[in-house]
């Protein structure tokens, strides 16, 4: 398995105590939380408590002030258990939008409960008619006195049925493109006009709580407008999307080792024709090659974590890990659920899980047909 040349020793103590919390609070508890529909809010305190969930948070709200390295751990640990049921990954984004361009009163009013998990927080961008085109959104969030007055709809919003805090792409001025996209938190205890609707049921990461989100003149104060100027909102999310789009990339290389893991396991037990599938040179073959394309990832992977580091990751290099990683992924928990004939088809198999949740990863952070535009983009092809 890939060996990240930037894993420390600090990196290494970290990743076993995730790696712990996914063995003893997630795993035993999956089915359970899959019949459910939604993973329990105690289980976000136990991650708070371990630093899990503000490892990166300043320290002076609550976090450990470590370095994105730490949560590309987290997310590594949570794939290679098999899980992409807890939302911890939106969670975060969702509070480094805070952290990157919130105000000092407002990381302090935030941060803290969310690294805590005593608040989940989750962030609202796609619209039932805007799919992938963020300038396109309908959701309005209006002066009036003191006051945003927000109107819209929202859907496929990951933590939405149990966030406490939302962070809200909104028109500020509906009249303008880009420049009118505002983020606004959105607080929703006991918020008058705030709703929920349907917790939607999906063909894969059922653990998942994604539902629909209605607005109907909600009112939220105008220091919840992150920042301290309006029509930011679009440049605010280009400039987080090449970490988000990337984070993909290392959930697609952690669900991909995840897979191979398992089909090792089992083509070592399971007999065909009077010897072990292991034994066949075509499941050999197989094998060889997802093991080198889960190498090619993380080498890509670590390559890009740099460049973020130093500040020159670029949009096309980030739509490359997103859109290279998942569809790898998707190839190879493909051929190693083919692997497992039969057997690989019953839920009861770990594969059967990876296998449906392995296909959105080429449908959300932007699809992979964005991905390729802005990768296109970049070639002077006119």
């Amino acid at each position: 398995m890939p060996n990240h040349m930037w894993m420390r020793e600090d990196h290494n103590a970290f990743a076993a105590t995730v790696k712990r919390f996914f063995d003893e609070e997630i795993t035993p508890n999956k089915d359970a939380w899959t019949e459910a529909g939604v993973i329990p809010k105690s289980l976000w305190k136990k991650a708070g408590t371990l630093g899990i969930l503000g490892a990166t948070f300043p320290e002076a709200h609550g976090g450990l002030g470590l370095s994105r390295h730490f949560d590309a751990v987290t997310f590594l640990e949570q794939t290679k258990a098999g899980d992409s049921g807890w939302g911890v990954s939106v969670h975060n984004i969702a509070a480094h939008y805070i952290t990157a361009f919130g105000t000092e009163e407002q990381k302090a009013r935030w941060l803290p409960d969310l690294a805590s998990g005593d608040k989940i927080a989750a962030i609202a961008m796609t619209e039932p008619g805007t799919g992938s085109d963020l300038q396109a959104v309908k959701t309005t969030a209006l002066r009036d006195g003191n006051e945003y007055l927000i109107n819209g709809a929202k859907t496929f919003i990951t933590n939405g049925a149990t966030a406490d805090l939302i962070v809200l792409v909104a028109k500020t001025d509906p009249t303008a493109k880009g420049r009118g996209v505002s983020l606004i938190v959105v607080e929703t205890e006991g918020l008058e006009g705030f709703a929920v609707g349907r917790r939607l049921k999906k063909m894969g990461m059922k653990r998942n709580d994604t539902a629909e989100l209605s607005f109907t003149d909600v009112r939220v104060p105008l220091t919840n407008l992150i920042g301290t100027e309006e029509g930011q909102g679009f440049v605010q999310l280009m400039q987080q999307l090449p970490w988000e789009r990337l984070i993909l990339g290392y959930m697609a290389l952690g669900a991909s080792q995840c897979a191979l893991e398992h089909t090792l396991t089992y083509v070592k037990e399971r007999k065909a024709f009077g010897q072990r599938v292991m034994d066949f040179q075509n499941t050999r073959f197989k094998l060889a090659e997802c093991a080198t394309k889960i190498e090619l990832l993380a080498a890509f992977c670590d390559q890009c974590l740099a460049e973020l580091d130093a500040g020159q990751l670029t949009a096309e290099k980030a739509a490359m890990a997103k859109w290279w990683g998942t569809q790898t992924q998707c190839e190879i928990v493909d051929e190693c659920l083919q692997l497992h004939g039969g057997y690989g088809y019953m839920s009861e198999y770990p594969i059967s899980e990876l296998y449906t949740d392995a296909r959105v990863q080429k449908i959300y952070g932007g699809t992979n047909e964005i991905m390729k535009e802005v990768i296109a983009r970049s070639l002077d092809l006119d």
